[in-house]
């Protein structure tokens, strides 16, 4: 594909050009972005090392953990070196490649949260063929076309604009690249392009999210049927599920189902999925899951004791 193209670089003009903004900017990422690291990185070595979180919600958790984790490296980082910058640049095929990483581990995410949620169901509505259905071949597939869905998703959002000629101005009114900033700067017409990126983005966020929605209503429909201590700890794990996907889907609804369309709050709401929920989501897991901290419990005791 030959493209057009007459810019090679572009501004990032950031959450703010204050200088002293700039600064808060920094502290806030560089927290997050840490415990984010920290967090997440504790649960992905706390469930490859642990023999008692073997079952597939951890398997799902594991790779929630590293979609968080890859997720919010896409941003952070350069978004934290960029505020010690006076003027942010980016090249046309690096905004290209945090557009595609965005999109991956972002669509990951969504994908992983839908299979924890069929994982949920099928452990509470039908706990006789658990062991059955959600084997560890199976979710090994299931995660395997989650993986390839990412890819193909990432990759539709990218052709665009990648056709899409750019020849000034270049200054992108975002702390990073995305497609609906970067559609603003095109010399044609955006139209097919941002009806394309609202059926596949607009479309998988609000698709997932309702699908997700129902199903832990039926959940928790079902929970009426078992037992006083069954219900509590069900009630904690889908709990827990639904503010993490609150959490993810709401700011993402609203950015990516509005074509051609941008508010100036739009860089705070981004602010809240792009590190926020990354930071958030092993904080929900690990305090509302007794088998995750005790399992944190013992590879904490069991690394003191070899140390000594």
């Amino acid at each position: 594909m030959q493209l057009n193209i007459n810019i090679t670089e572009f501004i990032l003009l950031g959450l703010t050009q204050d200088p002293s903004r700039k600064n808060i900017v920094f502290a806030i990422f560089v927290f997050f972005y840490m415990g984010t690291l920290l967090g997440n990185l504790l649960i992905i070595v706390t469930i490859k090392t642990s023999q008692a979180l073997g079952s597939p919600m951890y398997f799902f958790l594991f790779y929630l953990s590293l979609s968080d984790t890859c997720f919010s490296t896409t941003v952070a980082p350069r978004t934290i070196v960029d505020s010690l910058l006076k003027e942010a640049s980016i090249s046309f095929n690096e905004c290209i490649i945090q557009v595609f990483s965005i999109h991956l581990f972002g669509s990951l995410e969504i994908f992983t949260l839908v299979l924890m949620a069929a994982d949920r169901y099928v452990a509470i509505c039908k706990p006789l063929h658990y062991t059955t259905i959600m084997n560890r071949q199976v979710c090994g597939m299931l995660m395997a076309i989650a993986w390839m869905g990412s890819c193909v998703h990432s990759l539709v959002q990218i052709f665009p604009a990648l056709s899409l000629p750019f020849c000034g101005p270049n200054e992108i009114d975002h702390y990073f690249c995305d497609l609906q900033p970067l559609l603003k700067l095109a010399c044609s017409d955006t139209y097919v392009s941002n009806l394309l990126m609202v059926s596949n983005s607009g479309s998988l966020c609000t698709v997932s999210f309702l699908m997700l929605m129902v199903s832990y209503i039926i959940i928790l429909y079902s929970l009426r049927n078992h037992s006083a201590e069954g219900r509590r700890k069900a009630l904690f794990t889908c709990v827990s599920h639904i503010i993490v996907v609150i959490l993810f889907f709401v700011p993402c609804i609203f950015i990516y189902t509005r074509p051609a369309t941008t508010f100036p709050m739009d860089k705070m709401i981004s602010v809240f999925y792009t590190i926020c929920t990354p930071f958030l989501n092993p904080l929900i897991y690990t305090l509302r899951n007794a088998e995750v901290k005790n399992a944190m419990r013992k590879l904490w005791t069991k690394k003191i004791s070899d140390d000594i």
